[in-house]
């Protein structure tokens, strides 16, 4: 007869274990420190899961703001436009489009999306009309935003323009004096007219 009193506890677990579960408690134990078998079915599955989500994420990422478009507006420019600006003294970049003498009489707003490059930089923005009649109108954008941001401009607050019959262009304006850094980049997207 075995004295439990004799045994350790291991042992006391083992004889148990060999008397209710005709099984050896240490085989179990070996078992369960084992590392589980995956098999490689599962484990293709697996990467080609996470291929396909990191394809989505970058998709996702890369969609644009929401369209500007209405029934009342007229889109300029639907694409992004990226002005760069490496600066020497008294330097500035333009980006315009030429609105070949259109007739923006009809049109009270104008809206784009907008945002800096670097976010440390402090950069400000000009952005002005030109008419056939040699009249300018401008507005400034201070401290352009790190990320996209919906700007709207009335087209009554470009002071210097009188008649918006023969618009010839509207140009993106950026200049050293209004830029902290002195290379960066601007973003400018859905440039849309509203009625």
């Amino acid at each position: 007869m075995l004295y439990f009193y004799d045994m350790e506890k291991t042992d006391i677990y083992e004889h148990l274990a060999h008397i209710y579960l005709d099984t050896p408690l240490r085989k179990k134990n070996q078992l369960k420190n084992q590392p589980p078998q995956v098999s490689k079915k599962y484990l293709y599955i697996s990467l080609a899961i996470i291929a396909c989500l990191a394809i989505l994420l970058s998709i996702a990422l890369q969609i644009k703001r929401k369209p500007l478009t209405t029934q009342n507006s007229s889109v300029l420019q639907p694409d992004v436009i990226k002005i760069n600006y490496h600066f020497n003294t008294g330097k500035k970049e333009v980006y315009s489009l030429n609105l070949k003498k259109a007739d923006l009489s009809k049109f009270k707003q104008l809206a784009f999306f907008l945002k800096k490059a670097n976010n440390r930089d402090t950069i400000s923005i000009r952005v002005e009309f030109a008419n056939a009649f040699k009249e300018k109108g401008e507005i400034y954008i201070k401290d352009v935003a790190k990320n996209w941001k919906l700007y709207k401009l009335d087209l009554a607050d470009f002071k210097g323009i009188t008649d918006w019959t023969e618009i010839l262009e509207l140009s993106f304006i950026i200049e050293e004096w209004n830029a902290q850094d002195k290379d960066g980049a601007v973003y400018i997207e859905s440039v849309t007219l509203f009625r």
